[in-house]
């Protein structure tokens, strides 16, 4: 499985390094970079398209930056899951960006793989805005809640949810802690079970909302 991502920053840098990290992550394919909105849309005319990660503040492309193009592509693209990828943390941001139904808002100070978790989140269907910003989250974007593991996980079955999450298949996260597949894919269901959870959209939801994959320590204990 492979999610095909669009990359738009107008910072040659920053785009160039966070191409370079994503091209790592087997379960991603950057199917191309844009350096303003008039570039990207026309990406999006012709390159496959599940996850759109993109800068809030991109001046001087044909169809504007900030909310304005956030807008058009809600318009134009409904089905796009998004990620901005933003060095701002305005409230008021926060909550417009959420009311018009983006998946996800990231904070650039964030480390590269709160990124990657961040992209096989909204791919999942769930929505995913970290801590340091759910203040300007609205009513309709995520709830916030208190760091747990759930009722009764084992330690085994966190951290095999933690990695899962995190965007691992199950035959890697098998290979990292020297299990079986069919261990893994055991605990992975165990879990599941416990936490009343059936879909896989539904695990990445619970896990982001609860704070579960905010400690990556999994695989430290047996």
């Amino acid at each position: 499985m492979k999610i095909h991502v669009l990359l738009a920053d107008d910072h040659p840098a920053l785009l160039a390094g966070i191409k370079h990290e994503l091209e790592s992550v087997p379960s991603i394919a950057i199917e191309g970079v844009a350096r303003d909105s008039g570039q990207l849309v026309q990406l999006l005319t012709r390159a496959p398209c599940d996850v759109l990660v993109t800068d809030y503040a991109m001046p001087g492309g044909a169809h504007g930056d900030g909310i304005t193009f956030i807008s058009y592509l809600r318009r134009h693209y409904p089905d796009l899951k998004i990620v901005v990828f933003t060095t701002l943390d305005n409230p008021a941001i926060m909550q417009e960006l959420s009311r018009l139904g983006v998946h996800s808002v990231l904070s650039k100070a964030q480390e590269t793989n709160q990124l990657v978790s961040a992209i096989h989140a909204v791919y999942a269907g769930a929505r995913y805005y970290p801590s340091e910003l759910r203040g300007g989250a609205s009513s309709g974007g995520p709830r916030t809640a208190a760091p747990r593991s759930g009722p009764d996980l084992t330690k085994r079955e966190l951290e095999v949810v933690r990695l899962y999450v995190s965007g691992m298949s199950v035959n890697e996260i098998a290979a990292q802690l020297s299990r079986s597949k069919q261990t893994i894919s055991s605990q992975k269901a165990s879990a599941m079970r416990k936490l009343g959870i059936e879909r896989e959209a539904d695990l990445f939801r619970f896990a982001f909302e609860t704070g579960i994959t905010v400690t990556s320590d999994a695989g430290d204990g047996a």
